[in-house]
């Protein structure tokens, strides 16, 4: 047996962020593969703070897929959501999401949690917590991590979507 562990020491502010997009028709599936080569290309790009990325597959049928990424810390991870490419694509698939589903859940190892789904049954954190509107303070993922005060503002404007 070869048991390890890791230091995270040099890692004070890491954030793990899951996200999965599970399709919910035939037009999802092109979604996801459009989808998916833009984070693909955004992951090659080497974004500073971005330590890792690893795919995932949650299930086949309904195809359900995904990633892990292992960021320094939140504000690096904030930067690239807010930066050119991302910040269009994802307003793009806001305004329709094409078939498919969508959800994340943020981890933060010096505290603080917090997830979002779309068009998505209840899975992970949402399958025992209470739900609530994604709307006002729900809006903003660092509002929802940090609780009261004055975020930075969201990757794509509340207003925009209502």
């Amino acid at each position: 047996m070869n048991r390890t562990t890791v230091d995270l020491s040099g890692y004070p502010d890491l954030v793990v962020i899951y996200l999965g997009m599970r399709a919910r028709s035939l037009q999802g599936l092109r979604t996801m593969r459009r989808v998916g080569g833009e984070i693909r290309r955004s992951v090659q790009a080497g974004p500073d703070g971005l330590l890792r990325h690893e795919n995932l597959t949650y299930s086949l049928f309904p195809l359900h897929i995904g990633m892990r990424q292992y960021w320094r810390d939140l504000d690096a991870m904030e930067r690239w959501t807010r930066a050119g490419q991302h910040r269009e694509w994802w307003s793009q698939y806001l305004r329709d999401t094409e078939g498919t589903g969508f959800w994340h859940e943020t981890h933060i190892r010096g505290g603080g949690m917090e997830a979002i789904y779309v068009d998505m049954p209840p899975l992970g954190i949402a399958a025992f917590a209470p739900n609530r509107p994604a709307r006002g303070a729900m809006f903003s993922a660092r509002q929802r991590i940090a609780g009261p005060g004055t975020p930075p503002p969201a990757v794509v404007p509340e207003e925009e979507l209502v």
